[in-house]
């Protein structure tokens, strides 16, 4: 019985964990995040309570940004670039995760 419920526990704490979802980022370019600078680099990305949560070894940043899912799975991870240094969003390869920074405003074409 004891191992039941220690199998139990294990499964309820590795579910909680996958809820909370990491990915490996990498920015080849120096890029702006709500006003904060990312030197190009290799980085991990989380959602925490609205918020994105960037870090590089132990440095870390928190920006609004909303979770979307779109419906076709991103084959490799794409960054989409205002002004080609403010980071606007991140499709998530292997996904149908984009994460889109709140204070950014949609890109326009041919202006």
């Amino acid at each position: 019985m004891k191992k039941t419920l220690l199998l139990g526990f294990v499964a309820l704490g590795a579910t909680a964990f996958a809820s909370t979802k990491t990915f490996t980022l990498h920015i080849y370019q120096d890029s702006v995040v709500e006003g904060k600078a990312l030197k190009a680099g290799e980085y991990k990305l989380s959602m925490e309570n609205g918020n994105a949560v960037i870090s590089q070894g132990k440095k870390t940043i928190e920006v609004p940004a909303k979770e979307e899912t779109v419906p076709n799975k991103t084959e490799s991870t794409a960054l989409t670039y205002l002004n080609n240094t403010n980071l606007q969003a991140i499709n998530v390869g292997g996904s149908h995760t984009k994460i889109v920074f709140e204070g950014t405003s949609p890109a326009h074409s041919g202006m």
